[in-house]
C-alpha cells in the first residue's frame, strides 16, 4: 500500500484527537518540507515523517517516558518504512528513547521538533499573533527567558543545531520562514 500524505493524515487523526496535536503535527510537517527542498532530500518523505513524528503523543502524553515507544508497531503495521520508524523514535532522542539521530532528517526533526512548537508560544503572546512580522531576535529574546515557554527543552533544540552544524539563528530563522505558509492551519494569524 503506497504511503502517501491523506493516508498519514487519517492515521494521526485515529491516534489524536486534540486538535493542537495535529496543529504541531502540520508545522513540523511544513518545516520539515522546508529542510528537505533546502537539503535537496524528498520533500514528501521528509513531510510524511514530520506530519507522523507525534504519532502516539494523544496516547502517551500523560506517561511521556512510553512516547515514540508504541508508534513504530502500528506504523509497521500500516506499513510504513524503518526509514520513516526510526526517524519518529530519534526525535525523542536521550527524553524517551535511545535511538540516536544518525541520518539528515532524524537529526533535522530532533532539531525542529520543540522549536517550532517555541515559535508558536512566541506568536501567541504578540499583538498580531502572526508569524509574518516576525523576526529571528523576538524569537531570541524569548529564547533567553528561561520561565518562558518553560517547557521547551532549548537544549535538545541547540543540540540539534549541533547536529545540523547550523547556527541556532539560521536554524530559527529557516524554521520560522518554513512554518508562515502554515499559520492559518496552525492556529495564528487569526
Amino acid at each position: 500500500m503506497e504511503i502517501t500524505r491523506e493516508r498519514t493524515m487519517e492515521l494521526l487523526r485515529e491516534h489524536n484527537r486534540d486538535e493542537n496535536h495535529i496543529k504541531h503535527a502540520l508545522a513540523v510537517e511544513a518545516t520539515m518540507r522546508h529542510f528537505a527542498r533546502k537539503f535537496g532530500e524528498d520533500e514528501e518523505l521528509w513531510g510524511i515523517t514530520g506530519l507522523i513524528h507525534d504519532l502516539d503523543w494523544g496516547k502517551t502524553q500523560d506517561n511521556p517516558e512510553k512516547h515514540c515507544h508504541l508508534a513504530p508497531e502500528w506504523l509497521r503495521e500500516a506499513g510504513y518504512p524503518d526509514e520513516i520508524i526510526r526517524a519518529l523514535q530519534s526525535h525523542g532522542w536521550g527524553i524517551c528513547t535511545d535511538v540516536e539521530p544518525k541520518t539528515l532528517m532524524e537529526k533535522t526533526i530532533f532539531a525542529i521538533d520543540e522549536l517550532t512548537g517555541f515559535i508558536v508560544a512566541v506568536a501567541l503572546v504578540r499583538p498580531s499573533r502572526s508569524l509574518q512580522d516576525m523576526a529571528v531576535k523576538s524569537v531570541k529574546k524569548k529564547w533567553k527567558d528561561k520561565r518562558f515557554a518553560a517547557g521547551v527543552d532549548r537544549s535538545v533544540v541547540e543540540k540539534g543545531s549541533e547536529m545540523l552544524d547550523m547556527p541556532l539563528e539560521e536554524l530559527i530563522s529557516e524554521t520560522l520562514e518554513a512554518m508562515k505558509p502554515v499559520e492559518k492551519e496552525i492556529g495564528l494569524g487569526e
